[in-house]
Order: structure tokens, then C-alpha cells, then sequence
């Protein structure tokens, strides 16, 4: 069977590569702006069934999977912050505080449709300005929900997490396994 990694990102790739599942990846592109009053879980589920909808519609007979992530705190989302400045802002809020990770996956084959939200807690280290610069230096969060990534330098300024790693990485590996089982698929 064919599988399709609706996403551009390296980090969903990696994941799925681990895994040993052989796929082609497919960027996705649709409108991501929330829309008015939406949840984070909500969107970044629809998002998701968007994305494995456009995708499996030109590959209606691989499995698609597709992700969307989104960082909550206080209320508030933290996409993909818009540069150094912004990068520095969502360090800033983070810093010493517990903030969740939605990921919206949504799986797709044939006809069948299946999509859910993962949430993770992470809680961040209480961070030095000096530590907030040098990590926006770097560069790394600027194409990451949230401005981190913990799988890389990001992940110095996380004290823990509860829930699922692979999820703040992008994508619910084992949440994506389960689903795809259920419609008697074995990724591993």
C-alpha cells in the first residue's frame, strides 16, 4: 500500500521514518488561518482533514496522513512566530509556565475518513534573557508552533512534558499507528 505524508515538514517526516514506514511526502497547501471564535483543538483538527482531503484526492487509493500543531497558553495560540522578535515574545510567555501542544491528525483512504486531536503538556524552564537570545539566534524556532522545537536546541528549555513527545514534534506516531489499525493497516 501506498502511504502519503500529507506535509512538507522535516520533523513529521523524520517521525514517520523512524517508524521504518516507507511514504512519500506531499505538501498539503491550504488556507491555515483560524477562523473566528475557533478552539486551537478544533482547528488544528480541521486543518488536518483539509490537508488529508486535498491530498487524497489526487492519491485515492494511498493512505494519507496528515498533521497540524498549534501551542496554547493562557488562552492564547502561538503559531509559527513572524520573526526574531516574535520569536523572542512566545520564549518570553513560556518561560516558567506550563503551555499544551495540540496536533490535529487526520487519516485518509479511499472513502474512509478518520481524524482526531492530541494534546501535550509541556512545561518550560524559567529562562534568562541571555538563554532567550541565544536560542532565537539559532534560527531553529522560527518554522515551529510555538517558537521551539524540542527535538532540537528547544529542547534545553523544557523542564518536562505530559503526554505524548512525538506529538510536540508534530505528529501522535502511536496515535496514528492505532488509527491506521483500526482499519487493519499495520505501520510497524
Amino acid at each position: 500500500m501506498d502511504v502519503v505524508l500529507a506535509s512538507a515538514s522535516p520533523r513529521r517526516a523524520e517521525l514517520l521514518t523512524g517508524l521504518g514506514v516507507r511514504f512519500e511526502s506531499v505538501a498539503a497547501d491550504v488556507d491555515e488561518s483560524p477562523l473566528p471564535g475557533e478552539a486551537a483543538a478544533a482547528m488544528v483538527e480541521r486543518l488536518g482533514r483539509a490537508k488529508a482531503d486535498k491530498v487524497a484526492a489526487e492519491r485515492p487509493t494511498a493512505l494519507v496522513i496528515a498533521a497540524d500543531t498549534t501551542v496554547v497558553e493562557g488562552g492564547a495560540m502561538l503559531a509559527k512566530p513572524l520573526d526574531a522578535d516574535d520569536n523572542r515574545a512566545f520564549l518570553r510567555r513560556l518561560s516558567g509556565r506550563t503551555h499544551e501542544v495540540f496536533t490535529g491528525h487526520a487519516l485518509a483512504w479511499g472513502s474512509r475518513r478518520r481524524s482526531f486531536t492530541v494534546r501535550t503538556e509541556v512545561t518550560f524552564r524559567s529562562l534568562t534573557d541571555g538563554e532567550i537570545e541565544r536560542y532565537v539566534a539559532t534560527g531553529e524556532g522560527l518554522d515551529k508552533a510555538g517558537g521551539y522545537a524540542i527535538q532540537g536546541r528547544g529542547a534545553g528549555l523544557v523542564a518536562g512534558i505530559c503526554g505524548c513527545y512525538a506529538n510536540v514534534v508534530g505528529m501522535s506516531v502511536a496515535a496514528v499507528i492505532d488509527a491506521a489499525r483500526a482499519w487493519g493497516i499495520d505501520l510497524v
